[in-house]
């Protein structure tokens, strides 16, 4: 299995998803705007979209891929299938008696999630009929989560990747074709919900039976919850659900700090963030991915060499993508905000305070993607709890670094100490990764770092002299803003990598075999 072929198939995937994510949000504003219902249903999808972040695609992933692995190179294909099948059964439980809490006591939700609904009888009667369908999202994404990490583990990444296509398509289609024949039209977009998730379980099952891995459902849960490897997995999955709450929680703490300052401050952050999401979401989780698995396989067969040499692998491709990404967001901030949201309301004023965040942001982006390099170093050896001690000083870092600087700094602050902070739990997880002698750095750090440094003095360069003055992408009509910043990302990435080439950077010195 090539890795660099992977890598480029799920960052490929991810980045479609990603497009596909901005035209949903255009088809839903097109054809609800904002007002009573898209917030009766932004409220009803919070809490099973939180519970899928925290619970199916968070923690239970980062637990179950190196136990996983560890089943498939140890233990044979039986052994595997039967504890496939007491997880994907005692998943299913669960997850199963969530989701009727969750529909039965959907008022008492909502109502913890947004209080002020109680004093709108109608919006919070439409809040709970969308909660209660939207609601079993969160049964068929842990299943989903477990599909994948079955498939990721047997190094079929495509699919896995592909599968958040579904729901941004199943709400796109239901928004714009579906929701007349609703009454009222917005519950098609908790129906898109429930058929997207759907839909994301559904396209896995061939490949599982594929690889003679699609689980049977055991009857008596008992015989589940007292194997030997889903007690395991129980004790790897409580400190990763801490972890994975630490950003959540970060998240929610900025907001309520971003809540004090003028009008705007959140929404500036939310358009900022989404440009973030895009080099995070394309390497970040795209490097997370496959890594895992060949790391779990590494460290199954006691190979602590290639383990060593494939975080350092990781480690420079991670530095060669997101640095140049993390100078372009922040010299290209004005191009990319006003071409991409100045539209209508969002005026002059909102693209200067955006790009305040963003240039923020991007102070921290390659720490934001190196700790999703890093922390699988730990994740392989079933090790959860360092990363979570280090997560959750970082936590304590971000709140002390945002009392410091929202003073001065204001909304643009609170992104500086979540991109400083991501840096610090990097450093952290490097040290601790480098203490336990899990990684020591190959030869040629020095020769790397130098020309790596010369090619982004070339890429600010190009990308300062082009993009020209603020004032001018303000003014300018939105297909010449299109055109030129087409023109600045294309011609600063190809002066990027013929630098690069010039000083003797080649492709092939960065291909490599995962674990078979």
């Amino acid at each position: 299995m090539n890795l660099l072929r992977a890598l480029a198939t799920v960052s490929g995937m991810t980045l479609l998803s990603r497009v596909l994510g901005f035209a949903r949000d255009f088809a839903i504003a097109r054809a609800f705007g904002a007002g009573l219902a898209t917030d009766a249903f932004f409220v009803a999808f919070k809490l099973p979209n939180l519970l899928r972040r925290l619970f199916a695609e968070g923690a239970f992933s980062q637990a179950f891929v190196p136990l996983l692995g560890e089943y498939r190179n140890r233990r044979g294909h039986e052994a595997t299938k039967t504890l496939v099948e007491r997880v994907a059964s005692a998943l299913a439980l669960v997850v199963l008696l969530v989701t009727l809490a969750g529909m039965g006591g959907a008022f008492f939700v909502v109502w913890v999630s947004a209080p002020g609904f109680a004093d709108d009888a109608q919006k919070m009667q439409l809040t709970v009929t969308l909660t209660r369908i939207a609601f079993p999202y969160i049964f068929f994404m842990s299943l989903t989560a477990l599909a994948a990490g079955i498939l990721n583990t047997w190094s079929r990444f495509a699919l896995p990747a592909f599968t958040p296509v579904m729901l941004n398509v199943s709400f796109i289609v239901m928004a714009l074709f579906a929701a007349p024949h609703f009454d009222p039209p917005v519950l098609a977009l908790a129906w898109a919900v429930f058929i997207g998730g759907f839909l994301q379980l559904a396209i896995q099952v061939p490949a599982l039976k594929k690889l003679d891995l699609l689980p049977r459902l055991w009857i008596n849960p008992l015989v589940c919850f007292r194997d030997e490897g889903v007690r395991r997995l129980l004790k790897l999955m409580a400190p990763a659900v801490v972890g994975v709450s630490v950003s959540q929680v970060s998240l929610l703490i900025n907001t309520i700090f971003a809540s004090f300052l003028e009008n705007g401050s959140v929404s500036w952050l939310y358009y900022a963030d989404r440009l973030m999401e895009f080099p995070s979401g394309m390497l970040g989780v795209a490097l997370g991915t496959i890594l895992l698995p060949s790391l779990s396989r590494y460290h199954a067969d006691g190979n602590h060499d290639e383990y060593s040499r494939l975080l350092d692998w990781g480690l420079r491709l991670c530095l060669l993508l997101t640095l140049p990404a993390a100078v372009g967001l922040a010299v290209l901030g004005v191009p990319l905000v006003s071409t991409l949201f100045q539209h209508g309301a969002f005026g002059a004023h909102d693209v200067l305070a955006t790009r305040a965040a963003l240039v923020a942001y991007s102070v921290g982006l390659t720490g934001l993607i190196l700790v999703k390099v890093l922390a699988p170093g730990f994740y392989a050896r079933q090790n959860v709890k360092t990363p979570v001690k280090i997560a959750l000083v970082s936590l304590t870092a971000t709140q002390l670094m945002n009392l410091a600087f929202i003073w001065h700094l204001k909304h643009a602050g609170l992104a500086l100490s979540i991109g400083l902070a991501a840096c610090f739990n990097a450093l952290l997880l490097y040290r601790g990764l480098r203490r336990h002698d899990i990684f020591s750095p190959q030869a040629g750090w020095r020769a790397f770092t130098a020309k790596l440094t010369v090619a982004l003095a070339v890429l600010a360069a190009v990308l300062w002299f082009g993009s020209g003055s603020d004032t001018a992408w303000l003014t300018m009509p939105f297909g010449e803003r299109l055109v030129r910043l087409g023109m600045l990302v294309c011609g600063g990435a190809l002066a990027y990598f013929a630098t690069l080439f010039a000083l003797g950077f080649r492709m092939k010195d960065f291909r490599r075999r995962g674990a078979e």
